[in-house]
C-alpha cells in the first residue's frame, strides 16, 4: 500500500500552482521585456516597421493574460472579459500585418478592416446582453483566429514561391522563419478546435506554448537584423573598394589619354617646325651656298645647312637603322679628317647590325662625333685617328683615339673644363649613356662613348 508523505502532499499543489500561474506569469514578464527591446529596435531602424507589429503582438499577449497582474489589481469578471475581447482584434491586427509585411503585401482595404475591427469588437461586446456576451466573445475569437490562420497560410504560400531577396522589402522570411509560422499555425488550429468543442473562453494551449514561440521569434528577428547589418557593412566595403578601383582605372585611362594627346600635339608641332625649317631656312641657306662669292661664307652656310637638316631629322621622330647611321658617320668623319690631312681609320663591327636608333639618339650621337672630330682637327695636332665601333651587351660603343699632343690638365687637373667636352657628356647623359675622356700630354686622347640600344 502506497503512502503519501506530508512534504510530497504539500509539493503537489505548489507544482500545480507553478504550472498554472507562475510559469505563464514568468513568460509574460519576459515577453514584455522583449517587446520593449523590439520597440526600441523598430524606433532605431525606421525601415523595419515589421518589428513594431511583432512587439505589439508580444505586448498585447502580455496584457491579455491576466495571470500577470498582481492580486490587488484583479478585475471583476465582466471587466476582465471586456478587456480580453478588446485585446483580441489588436492581437489579430499585429499578427496579420506581421505576416503580410513579410511577403511585401500592403493593401489599404485590409488595413481598414483590421482597424475597424478594433472598434467593432468591443462595441458589440458592450451592446450584447449578459446572456449573449459569451457567445459574442466566442464568435469574435473564432473569427479573428481564422483571420490570423489565413494570414499564416498566405505567408507560407507566398514565401515558398518567392525565394529572391528584394532589398526594398526584405527577404521573404527575413524576420519570421517559415517553420515557426507553421508551428504557430498548428498551435492556433488546435486552440480553435478545442475552443469550438468546449464552447469556452478559457485558453488551453496558448498560455504555455505561445510565449516561448513569440520569444523565439523575437530572438530570431534580432539575429536576422544583426546578420543583415553585417551583410550591409560587407557590401558597403565591397562597393567602396569597387568604386575606388573604378576611380583609379578612370584616372589611369585619363592619364594615358592625356599622354597620348600630348604626344600627338608634340609630334604635330615637331613636324610643323621641321617643315618650316626645311622650307624656309633650308631654302635660304641653300641659296647662300650656291650664290655666295666668298668660300668661307659658302662653307659656313653649308655647315649650317647640314646642322639644320640634322635638327629636322631629329624633329620628325623617325627611327634610323644603325647600319645606315654608321655609313653616314663614317663618310662624314673620314671626309672631315681627310680634309685636315689626318689619316682616318674606321673599324666597323664584325657582325651584321640589325638595331635601330631613335631619331633623338641619332642626332645627339652625330653631334658628339662632330664635336670630337672638331676638337681633333683644331686642338690635337694629330696625324692619325682611329674610330672603333662595336655592339656589346646591349650597348653601342664608339672609341675615338688620336695620336695628338693630348689635353693639358693644368691648372686644376680637369679634362672637361671646355664647353665642347662638357656638352658631349651632357648629350650622352640625355641618352642614358656616358662619354669618358682619357688623355695626357704626349700620348693623345681617347673618347669612349657608350649608348644603350
Amino acid at each position: 500500500m502506497q503512502t503519501t508523505t506530508p512534504w510530497s502532499s504539500a509539493l503537489a499543489p505548489a507544482a500545480s500552482q507553478f504550472w498554472l500561474n507562475g510559469l505563464p506569469a514568468l513568460f509574460n514578464a519576459m515577453l514584455l521585456g522583449m517587446a520593449a527591446w523590439l520597440l526600441m529596435l523598430a524606433w532605431l531602424q525606421r525601415g523595419e516597421r515589421r518589428l513594431a507589429y511583432l512587439a505589439g503582438l508580444m505586448l498585447g499577449w502580455g496584457l491579455l493574460n491576466t495571470a500577470l497582474w498582481p492580486a490587488p489589481l484583479a478585475l471583476p469578471a465582466d471587466a476582465d472579459s471586456l478587456l480580453r475581447v478588446t485585446m483580441l482584434p489588436v492581437l489579430a491586427l499585429c499578427a496579420v500585418q506581421l505576416m503580410l509585411r513579410q511577403v511585401g503585401v500592403r493593401d489599404s482595404r485590409i488595413d481598414w478592416v483590421l482597424r475597424a475591427q478594433c472598434l467593432l469588437v468591443p462595441a458589440t461586446a458592450l451592446l450584447a446582453g449578459s446572456a449573449q456576451h459569451g457567445n459574442v466573445c466566442r464568435f469574435w475569437a473564432m473569427l479573428l483566429g481564422l483571420q490570423v490562420l489565413a494570414a499564416m497560410v498566405w505567408f507560407l504560400r507566398l514565401s515558398r514561391s518567392s525565394e529572391s531577396v528584394d532589398l526594398a522589402v526584405g527577404p521573404p522570411a527575413g524576420l519570421v522563419p517559415r517553420w515557426l509560422v507553421a508551428l504557430g499555425g498548428l498551435m492556433l488550429t488546435a486552440e480553435l478546435v478545442f475552443q469550438h468543442l468546449r464552447q469556452s473562453e478559457q485558453l488551453l494551449i496558448s498560455p504555455l506554448l505561445l510565449p516561448p514561440l513569440l520569444m523565439t521569434l523575437a530572438l530570431y528577428a534580432g539575429a536576422q537584423m544583426v546578420k543583415a547589418r553585417l551583410t550591409a557593412e560587407r557590401l558597403h566595403l565591397e562597393l567602396e573598394a569597387d568604386l575606388q578601383e573604378k576611380i583609379e582605372s578612370v584616372e589611369r585611362s585619363f592619364g594615358q589619354m592625356a599622354e597620348q594627346k600630348l604626344e600627338q600635339v608634340t609630334e604635330r608641332e615637331r613636324k610643323r617646325i621641321a617643315a618650316d625649317l626645311h622650307d624656309d631656312l633650308g631654302a635660304k641657306l641653300l641659296t647662300i651656298v650656291h650664290t655666295s662669292e666668298s668660300d668661307r661664307i659658302s662653307t659656313l652656310a653649308r655647315e649650317a645647312l647640314e646642322e639644320m637638316r640634322l635638327s629636322v631629322r631629329g624633329l620628325t621622330g623617325k627611327p634610323v637603322q644603325l647600319l645606315d647611321a654608321l655609313g653616314d658617320w663614317r663618310a662624314e668623319v673620314v671626309s672631315r679628317l681627310g680634309q685636315a690631312n689626318i689619316l682616318a681609320e674606321w673599324k666597323s663591327p664584325a657582325e651584321d647590325i640589325v638595331h635601330t636608333l631613335p631619331a633623338r639618339a641619332y642626332v645627339q650621337t652625330t653631334r658628339i662625333l662632330r664635336e670630337s672630330v672638331s676638337n681633333i682637327i683644331k686642338h690635337s695636332g694629330a696625324t692619325h685617328c682611329t674610330v672603333t665601333c662595336n655592339v656589346q651587351d646591349g650597348d653601342f660603343q664608339f672609341i675615338i683615339q688620336d695620336n695628338g699632343q693630348g689635353i693639358s690638365t693644368e691648372p686644376d687637373g680637369r679634362l672637361d673644363k671646355g664647353h665642347g667636352m662638357a656638352s658631349m657628356k651632357s648629350r650622352a647623359k640625355q641618352m642614358h649613356g656616358q662619354c669618358l675622356v682619357e688623355s695626357g700630354p704626349g700620348w693623345g686622347t681617347v673618347i669612349r662613348l657608350t649608348i644603350p640600344l
